[in-house]
């Protein structure tokens, strides 16, 4: 067993970067490539009437699985000694294929967005439809245009996320993006039930995308992550009636006459207990991004508001007036971790321009050697 980024204290905020990817592979024969987690809340819990989270995964069998497995060896020589070769199954290209679905492995890195340009593809291609499930929704300006585009152009476009989240704030944040795409013609679904973590798209009836990529900039940018992309009808297929599926068990918000958003029906079921939250770094850093943009769009006027922003400016708002009177009576409150945050971000600046220095010197010596 190997950790992943281990805080350090050369790196304060170097915990934002996450392996995100959730893959298991076995005698190098089958691998599975889901957006489920090790973690009590996705068996729910019978005794207290708490159904299991709802998530989707993809059994592979065939030469994708050696990109599976590749995906984990580079990962976990970052960590340490590598994974010797012969424990990685022979070529791709040397292994029998068993069926008939062209899938590809797509494994990302920080900073690549090798799926979020896919993404922005796929938006811009389709011409019937696009049906995706996200846990943690908080597109960029960009992606949102193109689904607002999409939606124009007369495709299908539909989103479903959780009404229930382990984050709490991430509901918040995530509406706070639901009026324009309503507006634009995007139909939005919140699951009727525990959290909904799947991470799937389907578009056209003849591409799909199952893995860990979360539609925000956290999972697109800051993480490793790992997707299966098909381009199968059959299998595309499969995925638009698990869509629907799902639809039946979930609440269409729609938007008022005063152009504010609500659920087009009661809602028919209780807000969920979670027993541990889980996974909640990256959705924090997320959750940051929207409230950022929503309270500097309140400042400058650039864009009009809604409802779901006026919780943001509210909560923000009783957070800034709090903070003013903590720094009024006790000013040391914040004056202590202040210090503190500072001291450590200048140590670890120096420690690493210490090592960058030291490196670039023993590069300019080895020639003389």
């Amino acid at each position: 067993m190997r950790s992943f980024n281990p805080p350090r204290l050369d790196s304060p905020f170097g915990w934002l970067s996450r392996d995100h990817r959730k893959l298991l592979s076995v005698d190098s024969r089958v691998a599975f490539v889901t957006g489920l987690c090790v973690g009590r809340s996705w068996a729910g819990d019978a005794s207290r009437g708490i159904e299991p989270w709802r998530d989707t995964g993809i059994q592979i069998e065939g030469p994708a699985v050696v990109d599976v497995e590749q995906s984990f060896a580079m990962m976990w020589a970052g960590l340490g000694s590598p994974v010797c070769t012969d424990e990685i199954s022979q070529p791709a290209e040397r292994v029998p294929a068993p069926g008939d679905v062209s899938v590809r492995i797509v494994a990302t890195a920080p900073n690549i967005a090798g799926v979020y340009r896919l993404d922005q593809l796929i938006a811009a291609i389709a011409r019937h439809s696009i049906w995706l499930t996200d846990a943690y929704f908080v597109g960029t300006a960009a992606y949102v245009e193109a689904l607002k585009a999409a939606a124009a152009d007369g495709v299908d476009v539909r989103l479903l996320v959780p009404h229930a989240n382990d984050v709490p704030l991430m509901r918040a944040v995530s509406r706070a993006g639901f009026r324009g795409l309503l507006e634009a013609g995007v139909r939005i679904f919140e699951w009727n039930g525990p959290m909904m973590h799947a991470k799937t798209a389907v578009a056209d009836g003849r591409w799909a995308r199952v893995g860990s990529t979360n539609l925000n900039i956290a999972s697109w940018m800051g993480n490793w992550e790992l997707d299966v992309v098909a381009e199968d009808e059959r299998f595309a297929r499969e995925m638009e009636s698990m869509f629907l599926q799902d639809l039946a068990h979930a609440t269409e918000i729609v938007l008022k006459e005063k152009r504010s958003i609500r659920p087009a029906a009661p809602q028919s079921f209780s807000k969920p207990k979670f027993n541990t939250p889980t996974d909640s770094a990256g959705r924090a850093a997320t959750g940051m991004l929207r409230i950022g943009n929503a309270v500097g769009a309140a400042i400058t006027n650039r864009r009009p508001l809604g409802q779901a922003e006026a919780r943001i400016m509210f909560g923000v708002g009783c957070v800034l007036l709090l903070m003013t009177v903590i720094v009024i009576l006790w000013p040391r409150v914040l004056e202590v971790p202040l210090v503190v945050l500072g001291g450590w971000l200048g140590i670890s600046l120096l420690v690493k321009a210490y090592r960058l220095r030291a490196r670039h010197n023993q590069a300019a010596a080895r020639p003389n050697d």
